[in-house]
């Protein structure tokens, strides 16, 4: 199957060799010149910037230890000149730790010398670029854009487009964070729909939503009679997911003793069924993920080290819905007509006042919530214009508390009577409401900027609108 892939993956792809002993130089050059790919070759990194900034080669195969620089160093400038390029990293030092950092640096694959020649031929093959795309597009210009099934341009989302379609080609285990709702697990499907694993399975066991005592079968498997109430047979999800994709979603839900045996499966690839007396391999890639912060799950000795440090090669955080700015319109616009479709309705227009409270609203439930907050409209409203009297008590609050509009350039002594005269009898805290408010607003919707311009933390504006909320 290599064989056959070889004339496709090395059509017009430009590989780089950094590498300062000239024997292991010379042979990488030879093998994949006899598979058909253009290479280049350099003694040290400021020889490889110089090439590479001339060349824009499709795939980079570093070496780590160089006699200029650090390999690391190297990869980051690769990196900055051409995001999205695959670099493979390959050193001597074959420990776990300077494969994280290497993969953390933005590296590709991670090989260890001395490498045998069909593993570095199939790790350049896998690395390679689409023929199309290689004789059109140069690593330069990236692939960032929408990465289906998300929704959005803004730059956080950019910047995960470019993460994804990086990794989704490597070996690398894949360590999403983010809170509840912001695409976890359509963050894992995309690594794997864009991965050489696509035509196997993607399977995705939920830690958090199976009984302690149910997890370690739901996993590895279990054999007919294993158990009180194991009357047949049962495939574990890591079975079932060989040669693809296994999506752990909630992973520091897992009891610590079941860690244990996650951790023993990464080592050796091998699981041990419920029962079993004999283990068996497999081969799957993991991607994980949580909405807390594992880090601290590590600290408070409820995570185990060794297992969060095998996990968290590549680690890709999803920004919440608040801090996505103008996504959330392009988001709504799209669900509502999804939904409204759905349900048979007419609603399909957002109401610029609506627009306005869904870029100041908190969304502490992120894409999820305000799928809630759509569909509670489309069912219970008819019309053709989503507007704020059809939101939920909350946002509909939001909405009229937003400061009417400025007048346009008042003198200074007409404006500091506007603002007295509009504050005249009211609290401390609805005069604090309507500061902010307008900060926000000013901002055009973001929370941070309106902390700048207030001299506060974001997280004080996040927590006083969520008081707001739960307050009336």
């Amino acid at each position: 199957m290599l064989a056959e892939d070889n004339g496709q993956a090395a059509a017009l792809c430009k590989v780089l060799i950094v590498e300062d002993t000239a024997s292991l130089r010379m042979t990488y050059g030879s093998i994949l010149r006899a598979a058909g790919f253009e290479v280049s070759s350099a003694a040290n990194a400021a020889e490889a910037m110089t090439i590479f900034r001339a060349e824009r080669n499709h795939v980079v195969l570093a070496d780590l230890v160089l006699p200029d620089r650090d390999g690391l160093e190297l990869i980051r400038e690769l990196l900055s000149v051409a995001p999205g390029t695959p670099v493979i990293a390959v050193t001597a030092h074959g420990s776990i730790d300077r494969a994280v950092e290497a993969m953390r640096a933005g590296a590709h694959e991670f090989l260890v010398k001395p490498v045998d020649s069909a593993l570095l031929l199939e790790s350049v093959i896998r690395a390679a670029p689409d023929p199309v795309t290689a004789e059109t597009q140069s690593p330069a210009t990236g692939r960032e854009g929408p990465l289906a099934p998300f929704l959005g341009t803004s730059a956080p989302m950019q910047e995960i487009y470019r993460l994804v379609r990086s990794v989704a080609r490597s070996v690398a285990t894949v360590f999403v964070t983010g809170e509840s709702g912001t695409g976890k697990e359509l963050c894992a499907e995309a690594v794997h729909r864009l991965s050489p694993r696509n035509g196997k399975p993607f399977i995705a066991l939920n830690c958090g939503a199976i009984p302690g005592d149910l997890l370690e079968s739901e996993v590895f498997g279990h054999l007919k009679g294993s158990f009180t109430g194991a009357i047949s047979e049962k495939t574990g999800a890591a079975a079932a997911a060989d040669g693809g994709t296994l999506f752990l979603d909630e992973i520091c839900e897992m009891d610590l003793n079941l860690q244990t045996k996650l951790l023993r499966f990464l080592q050796s690839s091998t699981i041990t069924p419920v029962g079993a007396t004999r283990a068996r391999k497999v081969d799957v890639r993991i991607v994980c993920a949580t909405n807390r912060d594992p880090e601290e799950e590590v600290r408070k000795g409820r995570f185990r080290e060794d297992l969060f440090y095998r996990l968290h090669v590549v680690p890709i955080h999803l920004p919440p819905l608040r801090e996505r700015g103008g996504d959330v319109i392009e988001i709504a616009s799209e669900l509502l007509t999804r939904v409204a479709q759905e349900e048979g309705r007419a609603l399909r227009v957002i109401d610029p006042r609506v627009q306005e409270v869904f870029r100041s609203f908190a969304w502490p439930g992120n894409v999820r919530q305000l799928i809630n907050v759509l569909r509670q409209a489309v069912v219970l409203n008819d019309g053709h214009v989503l507007t704020l009297d059809m939101l939920p008590p909350g946002l509909r609050r939001a909405g009229d508390t937003a400061p009417p509009a400025r007048p346009a350039a008042p003198a200074e002594a007409d404006a500091e009577g506007l603002l007295t005269d509009r504050m005249s009898g009211l609290t401390l805290a609805e005069i604090e409401r309507i500061v902010i408010s307008a900060a926000i607003e000013r901002n055009s919707g973001s929370v941070p900027r309106a902390a700048r311009e207030l001299d506060v933390s974001p997280s004080t504006i996040y927590r006083k609108r969520a008081q707001w909320l739960e307050g009336g």
